[in-house]
Order: C-alpha cells, then structure tokens, then sequence
C-alpha cells in the first residue's frame, strides 16, 4: 500500500493524517481542498504498534515535508498526531485536532449507546450482530463487516450529511484496527496518553462538532487543563466528519483555512 499522497506543490508545509485505526484515505477530501491555496501531505499508516506508526510519519515528514509544519490529525489520526507531537515537538510547529476521541476514559462511557441510539431497531439489530461477527476470533473476510459497520457511520455520526460525499478509501485494514486501537485504550486509561500533553509546547487546536458523538467535554477539558497555548472551537449542526455534512461543511472549511495560512 502507498503511504504517501501528495496534493498541490511544494513547500510541503501540512500534512494531515486518516482516522481509524486502518482507514487510509478518508481525509483525501479535505487535502484537496486544502491543496487549493497550499501543498498538502498525507501521509497513509500501514504498521501495527503505535510506535511503528509514529515512526512512519516521522519518516514521511522528514523526507517529504519542510518542517517544522502544521499537522493535522483526524478522528484516530487526532490522537496520533498529539502522540507524534509529544514526541517530536521540534518536527511540528502546531498541531491540530479534528473530532477527537476523548482524551480521558470516563468521557468515552456513552459514545457506543449515543451512536445506537441515533438508528431504528433493524439497524441497531443489524450493527450489533456486525459487532459480534468481529469479537468471533474464528469470523473471516473481517474486512468486509468492518466496512458494512462503516456504512452505517453517517447514520450514527452525521448531524445532516450530503448524499454525494466523496470517498477515497484505499482498503478498509481491519488487523490494522485490531492492533492499534486496543493498546491506543490502554494508553488512554492508564492516564499515559493526556500526560504526553505537558511535552507538547506548540499552539494546539482543536476543532469539534457538537453533534459528534465523542463529546466535546472529553477534548476540551482534558486539554486545556494542562496545554498553556490551546484553543477549542466548535461547529454547530456538525457530526464527527464536518466536511461531509451540508450545514456545517463550509464554516469548518473556512475555520481550518483560515488555521493553516502560512504567516
């Protein structure tokens, strides 16, 4: 699998990274559109650890882009990101976060019930039966059922979504997801993951909708107890991917343009 794709010329001074774990290409979209006025980096995650993963990018980033850049990181892709950062400050010289994931557990209790909520029976039957399908160890082509759970996301997540949203998904990688999101937990509740804020001394951002159902409050108050320079904004009428909803798309893209200018 590619693990780069590069939008518009160089300098190539932002990169932004996909969510997941292994949904390479979901933020081609908003690469595009940033690439209008800038060069645009996005880097594709194919290793197993997070570590790996951190890794990756730094190489990425090191051979591709003039650091130190502006990096944005979406959904998973926010937490790596945050990770990278903490890890590597002198690479980045300011960090932004769309839609999240919380950063303290207790905050992410509801976000399953809050997503089931939003369907009518059937499908709620239908999502927990894809559920069960991927905790059998013995379940096959588990690809597939992650990407039918996937197609219920803009029921569960959208406040208004466009029906014509553009997609530019490489391969759904389930053993990716697999690997990286049960230690990504673990980094969370043993308290690790918002530690790694007090090594982060870049300007950070982050930028939430208020309709997505990983709450607000588990960014914003974690982050601002401990990241001096840190912003919170959210978007109104705006689920968990902002450039696909039809009252929000604008605004968001106006908010994150007007992040990146180049000073």
């Amino acid at each position: 699998m590619e693990k780069l794709r590069k939008y518009g010329d160089a300098p190539f001074c932002v990169a932004i990274l996909h969510g997941g774990p292994g949904i390479p290409g979901e933020v081609a979209p908003v690469a595009k559109e940033l690439s209008k006025t800038q060069g645009i980096l996005e880097p594709i995650q194919t290793k197993f650890t997070i570590e790996d993963q951190v890794l990756e990018v730094k190489e990425v980033l090191e051979k591709n882009s003039t650091p130190p850049i502006i990096l944005i990181g979406y959904s998973w892709g926010a937490w790596l990101a945050f990770i990278f950062t903490a890890k590597h400050p002198a690479l980045i010289k300011k960090l932004i976060l769309l839609n999240s994931g919380p950063f303290e557990a207790s905050y992410a209790e509801n976000i399953l019930n809050t997503r089931l909520s939003r369907l009518n029976t059937k499908d709620r039957l239908d999502i927990e039966n894809l559920f069960k399908i991927l905790a059998d160890p013995q379940a096959k082509d588990k690809n597939t059922v992650w990407a039918k759970i996937g197609a219920y996301l803009p029921k569960t997540d959208s406040y208004d979504p466009t029906n014509n949203h553009e997609e530019n998904l490489l391969e759904f990688q389930y053993d990716i997801y697999e690997s990286i999101w049960p230690e990504a937990l673990k980094l969370r509740k043993s308290g690790k993951l918002l530690e790694m804020a007090k090594d982060i001394k870049c300007p950070v951002v982050s930028i939430h909708g208020d309709y997505d159902p990983h709450p607000a409050s588990g960014v914003e108050m974690p982050l601002s107890r401990i990241i001096k320079n840190f912003r919170f904004i959210l978007i109104e009428n705006c689920g968990h991917k902002p450039w696909i909803e039809r009252k929000a798309k604008e605004n968001f893209y106006k908010i994150l343009k007007d992040e990146i200018k180049i000073e």
